[in-house]
């Protein structure tokens, strides 16, 4: 099932906060970037984040494949709704992809 455009826009719309957000659209899905930096995507109008080490403490994210045959977990984002707790799993996240490339 391909995500829709609505979904997206409403996504888009509470990252607004996040310097640097954009998505492409990939087989029916969006994939999630901020400032060139690849963080997570859109599938089937699910938010899912990268794992990255530290960043669900607290936040309380469950571990889920974006698609079937996928081998790498994602972090499922239910509460999309709080804007400002969003923009933190989100800046947390590419803040520890960008932490980790450069060990």
């Amino acid at each position: 099932m391909a995500s829709s455009k609505e979904f997206r826009d409403y996504i888009l719309g509470q990252l607004s906060g996040v310097p640097g957000v954009s998505c492409r659209s990939m087989m029916g899905e969006f994939l999630l970037y901020a400032d060139g930096v690849l963080f997570g995507g859109i599938y089937d109008d699910r938010l899912l984040l990268k794992k990255v080490v530290g960043v669900n403490d607290g936040f309380g994210m469950s571990e889920v494949l974006p698609y079937e045959g996928a081998k790498t977990p994602m972090y499922l984002v239910d509460e999309v709704d709080d804007a400002e707790k969003l923009g933190k799993i989100v800046t947390a996240t590419v803040e520890g992809i960008v932490q980790a490339r450069k060990e």
